[in-house]
């Protein structure tokens, strides 16, 4: 079980990051020119941004999707 919510972790971080990047990008052309973050740090602390909070939602996602699971096995009377 630990090995599958790490994949489950992993593979969610990677799709929600991407696309929280498509929805930068999205908004990006909706909205008015806004300057771009310059430099080398500016940048690196925005991508970093970006892929903590693809984590964060990940997790969260990963344990209400496994703790309902696992709910709706107790409720059933299946538990070992």
């Amino acid at each position: 079980m630990m090995k599958a919510s790490v994949l489950i972790v992993a593979v969610l971080t990677v799709l929600i990051a991407t696309g929280l990047r498509w929805r930068d990008e999205r908004v990006a052309q909706l909205a008015p020119k806004r300057p771009a973050p310059r430099g080398l740090i500016a940048g690196l602390k925005y991508k970093a941004n970006r892929w903590v909070t693809a984590a964060t939602l990940a997790v969260v996602a990963t344990l209400v999707i496994l703790g309902g699971l696992h709910w709706l096995n107790v409720w059933s009377g299946s538990t070992p």
